[in-house]
This record gives C-alpha cells, structure tokens and sequence, in this order.
C-alpha cells in the first residue's frame, strides 16, 4: 500500500512538477499570483477574526487568574485578587483588538501559507528533497500549534500567577494595561511554538550531515548552558522562574531532537577497511580459480476574566 501511495505521489504530483522549466520573469509572475492570493486569504480570515476580536482577547485573559487542570479538562479560578485591565492611550484597545485578529488570521491560514510555498519551490527540488520536505513542513506546522497550546494551557498561567502573586504580596495593587498583557501573553505563545520547532532543527540538520547523535550527546551540558542562555534573551521578564519555565521545555526538546538525529540522520558510510578486506578476498578467490583473463573490477566508494460561558 506505501509503495502504491509512493507510485501515485511520484505519477501525478512530482513528475509534473519536475517537468515544470521557467525563466526568471516568469517565475517572479507566479511569486506575484501566489502572493496575491496569500494576500486575499489572509485580509478574509482578518475580518472574520477581528468580527471575534473582543471573544478571542478575553480569552486569552483567561490564563490571568485561572489554571488549567489537565484531570477534570478545566479551568480553576486561582486565589488571586481581581485584576482590573486598563488602557492607557485612546486607541490602545482597538489597536490590541486589531494585533489579536491579525495574529489569529495568521495562525489560521498557516496550512494555506505552507502550501502556497510548497508549492512554488517544488520544482526546484529533487526526488528525495520533496519525499522529506513535504511531510517536514507539515509536522513543523502541527509542532507550532502544539507548542503555542503547551503555552496557553500550562505555562502562562503559571508565569501569571507567579508573577501577579508576587506582586501582590509585596504590598503593591494589580492594575495591568491591556496592550502590555496582551503583547506579553502573545509573545509567550510565540516563543513556545518556536521552541517547539527545535526537534525539527536537529533533525533537519543530522539529516544533512551537519552533526550526528554522538555529538549532540557529546555536548549536552553546552546545550542546557544555551537554553538559560536564550531562555533569558527571549523572556520578557528577568526573573529566574519564567527563565526555569523556557530553558526546561527547550533542554527537554533538545534531547527529543537527538532521538530525531539517532532515527533519521544521515547514515554514516562503510569504513575503508572493511570495504579493502572484502576486495582483497574476492581477489584472491578469482586468482584461485585459475580462469585465463578473468580481472577483478575495481571498488568504488468583571474586571474577573473567568472562562467564557463558565462560572467562578
């Protein structure tokens, strides 16, 4: 059944696709089209998101004074004291309301996105390349989601709490603008969802020949070193605890991507030894045999924000 699946892809997606010669004009005509059409896509999913806009931004306050509980597949009001949001310029709400809806549409024409660019740099590629771009891009986009709902779920609400807890015990009272929760909150999700990319990275890369298992493993204390490291460039707060939040998940992935490299790296080729060994044998059975003129071939190498329909 793959070999048939393998048979049909090859037949009617990929010949045709490689058959497909254009100059520089030409190909630049067909960047524009997909790119218009890119364009129209996204300026429809805008408006439909941005008609949701107040829905989707009270959502995402959502992980504000709740936590999710994976048991029971709900969410918690936590302890925290009301949190009033405010906005302190005229059109800081809209524009938080126009960021929202811009970013979503985004997130969800990403699979439209993905095949629009699949499509136009297939030609270009071999055989090979497009048998493991294509299921590569597909898992990329499926590895952001999944990173950007670990984000949503479990790390910024515990990010939230810590953050406004500790606020609040040293005597101080929560009052947050909307523009500078709303980034905060989008840019976790951001980080996460590329966070989650870095499996993919590693293997890409082991598949290319760059580096390989042993070395990856060889050299894990440097990478644990680098997750803090970037962990506190991308975190928007300087505290150790979002810092801990970031590095964990990115150290953890990190040994997920060697598991990638061991299963999908590029195969190391046969040492020279064994190859002479193997040569010197046949050699030496064809000068045995005693056949005239037989030769050997060579070897080559409210202001509560509660979940929506929910109660506290």
């Amino acid at each position: 059944m793959l070999n048939k699946l393998n048979r049909w892809l090859q037949d009617t997606v990929f010949k045709p696709l490689e058959d497909k010669k254009m100059p520089v004009m030409e190909h630049l005509v067909e960047f524009q089209g997909r790119l218009t059409r890119v364009v129209l896509v996204l300026a429809v999913l805008f408006m439909g998101t941005f008609f949701y806009a107040d829905a989707l931004v009270k959502w995402l306050r959502v992980p504000l004074q709740n936590m999710f509980v994976p048991s029971q597949l709900t969410w918690e009001p936590t302890d925290l004291p009301l949190v009033p949001f405010v906005f302190l310029a005229p059109a800081e709400a809209l524009w938080q309301n126009v960021k929202v809806a811009g970013l979503f549409a985004i997130v969800l024409a990403m699979p439209y996105l993905l095949f629009e660019a699949w499509r136009f740099v297939v030609p270009g590629l071999h055989v090979q390349e497009r048998r493991f771009v294509g299921p590569f891009v597909c898992v990329s986009a499926l590895a952001f989601y999944a990173g950007a709902g670990f984000s949503f779920f479990f790390v910024l609400p515990f990010a939230l709490n810590f953050l406004i807890s500790y606020g609040v015990n040293a005597g101080f009272m929560p009052q947050i603008s909307i523009a500078q929760y709303v980034g905060f909150a989008l840019w976790f999700l951001t980080v996460f969802g590329l966070i989650f990319e870095v499996p993919l990275a590693i293997t890409l890369m082991a598949k290319l020949g760059w580096v390989d298992a042993p070395f990856l493993i060889q050299y894990w204390k440097w990478a644990l070193l680098g997750s803090f490291v970037i962990a506190a460039v991308l975190t928007p707060t300087p505290d150790p605890f979002n810092q801990t939040l970031m590095a964990g998940p990115m150290f953890l992935l990190y040994w997920v991507g060697i598991f990638g490299a061991k299963c999908f790296g590029k195969k190391a080729p046969v040492d020279g030894p064994q190859a002479g060994v193997s040569t010197v044998a046949m050699a030496g059975a064809g000068a045995g045999s005693g056949a005239p003129g037989m030769t050997m071939p060579k070897s080559s190498g409210d202001d509560y924000v509660g979940v929506p329909g929910g109660r506290r």
